[in-house]
């Protein structure tokens, strides 16, 4: 779980757009920030395997 404090830092306007960071809606971790979900892998993990995520599925060959 991120601290609240960083959290809360993020999500105020930075001086420069340069500083703009992405983090995780669920959690707010800010490495592993996949775009297209717009959570981490840990999250996106763990909804694809409850099958919250439409169009995801388990890989099998």
């Amino acid at each position: 779980m991120a601290r609240k404090s960083l959290v809360e830092k993020q999500q105020k306007e930075p001086k420069f757009k340069v500083r703009k960071y992405s983090r995780c809606k669920l959690c707010g971790r800010p490495r592993a920030y996949m775009r297209d979900f717009g959570v981490c892998r840990l999250c996106f993990r763990k909804m694809a395997a409850e099958g919250l995520i439409p169009g995801v599925q388990r890989a099998s060959w």
